[in-house]
């Protein structure tokens, strides 16, 4: 059991790397279809799916590092 759990948060924790690093201003994704960070705009899209996507995998890793906690 210790070790599925082990797993997720590697798997987890991976995905959410790649989503925050997709997500910097100024060279993620926002900037690969030519935006301009320097003006407000709302996300749409891939942008705002990928946001979601991001705090979705932040409250796993969360549930899975108490979850590891308490199991012993």
């Amino acid at each position: 059991m210790k070790t599925a759990l082990y797993i997720i948060q590697i798997v987890i924790s991976l995905l959410l790397i790649f989503t925050i690093l997709l997500q910097q201003k100024g060279s993620g994704l926002g900037m690969a279809f030519g935006g301009d960070s320097s003006v407000y705009r709302t996300k749409r899209g891939a942008e705002k799916f990928i946001f979601r996507l991001t705090i979705i995998l932040v409250v796993l890793f969360l549930l899975s590092a108490l979850a590891n906690i308490f199991i012993n």
